[in-house]
Parts: C-alpha cells; sequence; structure tokens
C-alpha cells in the first residue's frame, strides 16, 4: 500500500512539474520584457542533478524512476526555454544582448561543468549507493533551493512596484503544488534529499500566492476608483452643456 501511494504521488508530482515547465510563455508575447533567465538555468542544473540521482548508478535500482521521467523531460524544456530567451532577447539593443548573452552563456556552461563533475566523482570515487546518493544527494539540495530561491528577486520587484505584471500567477500556482507534492513523495520514500528542497520551495510557494492575491485585489480596487474618477470628470461637463442649452433656449 505505501509503495502505490508513493507512486501514484510520484505520478501527480510529475502532471504538475510538467505543468510548472511548461508556464512560461515567453513565445506568446515574443519578448523576454524584465523575465530573468536565472530561474531557468538553476532549473536546468536541478533537473540534471536529480535525473542523475535517481538512475540505477546512484540510487537502488529504479525506486526513484518518478523523478528520472519528470527532471529528464525537464533537461529538455529547459534547453529549450534558455534557446528561445536567447531568441527573443535580440529585440534588444546590441551592447546589452551581448553582454546578457555572455553572462548567461558563462552561468549555462558552469551548470555544464558541475554536473558532469559531480557524475564522474560518483561514479567512480564512490562505490556503493549510500554514498552515492549522499554526494550527488546533497548537491541537488544546494541546487533545488538556489531554484526555489531564484523568484525572490522578482518578489522584491512585486513588493517595490505593488504589480504582479512578472509574477505569473500560473507559474506561482504550479511551483507551490509541484513542491507540496515532491516534498510528500520523499518523506513517503523516507528520501530527505527529495523531501528536504521541497520544505523550503513549498512555504515559498505559499508566500507568493499570497503575495500575488494582495497586489492583485489592490490593482482590482483600483480600477473602479479611476473609473469613478474619470465619470466625475465628465460630469460637470455634461451640465455645462445643459446649461449652455438652456440659455440659448432663454435668448431665442
Amino acid at each position: 500500500m505505501g509503495d502505490k501511494l508513493r507512486l501514484a504521488v510520484g505520478v501527480i508530482g510529475n502532471a504538475s512539474s510538467m505543468l510548472l515547465y511548461g508556464a512560461p510563455m515567453v513565445v506568446r508575447k515574443k519578448s523576454t520584457e524584465e523575465f530573468s533567465c536565472v530561474p531557468y538555468v538553476l532549473s536546468l542544473m536541478n533537473c540534471f542533478l536529480y535525473t542523475w540521482y535517481g538512475l540505477p548508478v546512484v540510487s537502488n535500482k529504479w525506486e526513484n524512476f518518478p523523478v528520472v521521467t519528470i527532471n529528464g523531460l525537464g533537461i529538455l524544456l529547459e534547453l529549450c526555454f534558455i534557446l528561445i530567451y536567447f531568441w527573443f532577447a535580440s529585440a534588444r539593443a546590441k551592447a546589452i544582448i551581448m553582454t546578457m548573452q555572455k553572462k548567461l552563456g558563462i552561468l549555462t556552461i558552469a551548470v555544464v561543468l558541475v554536473f558532469c563533475i559531480t557524475v564522474v566523482i560518483s561514479a567512480f570515487v564512490f562505490h556503493d549507493h549510500h554514498h552515492r546518493k549522499v554526494f550527488v544527494g546533497s548537491i541537488a539540495v544546494v541546487a533545488s533551493v538556489a531554484m526555489y530561491g531564484s523568484p525572490l528577486i522578482v518578489l522584491k520587484q512585486v513588493i517595490q512596484t505593488k504589480s504582479v505584471e512578472f509574477m505569473p500567477f500560473y507559474l506561482s500556482f504550479f511551483s507551490f503544488l509541484a513542491s507540496s507534492l515532491w516534498m510528500t513523495y520523499g518523506l513517503l520514500s523516507h528520501d530527505l534529499f527529495i523531501a528536504a528542497p521541497n520544505l523550503v520551495g513549498t512555504p515559498l510557494g505559499i508566500f507568493q500566492l499570497l503575495l500575488y492575491c494582495k497586489y492583485k485585489k489592490m490593482l482590482i480596487m483600483e480600477e473602479p476608483h479611476k473609473s469613478d474618477i474619470e465619470k466625475i470628470d465628465q460630469k460637470p461637463k455634461q451640465d455645462m452643456h445643459i446649461v449652455v442649452t438652456a440659455n440659448s433656449n432663454g435668448e431665442t
């Protein structure tokens, strides 16, 4: 029963993570606007490490098969997002493009190098599953916490501008949903290397949703206020028109 429940949570977690990975919609607007590519690069590193963590080389047989499937797909999707980001960023000024692409390129290469070094050390230095899981899992936890922490930059911008324009609701919602499910999966598996980062991601997801609700509500309240001001501005003009008409009729 416990294994079936864990598998069911893993399958639902896969579905929610697919929705999370599919949430960015840069193509729709054909512009990167103010969105940062750093979360995509950190997500790529997270997917690399957890795919390796779930494979039989590190884990015991296929005990973490759902982890492999979703993170394997995540690698493909995050690579696509990074390439799309490069493509649509080309609409900016040339100097800004070169600086941004250089930084992004360095960050992506650093991620790939960290992953390759992790694979080599875990495969050839450690010779049992326990030590491999501890080594790879520890690095993966750090990468995962960094991934969940990257939206804090956006949260700061939201608080300063009091606008949720650059914090899409679906991204925040699916982030919370995926973290909650993978936290449950990790706890059911008695695997802290899967549960631990999601213990950070879940409250962060809740905080993002609360922040979204707060500033979205403020925006809704401001819109009627603006329309009322417009009505007040228009009313004197209408009254003036009526007075002028009456005067003209009187003179006639």
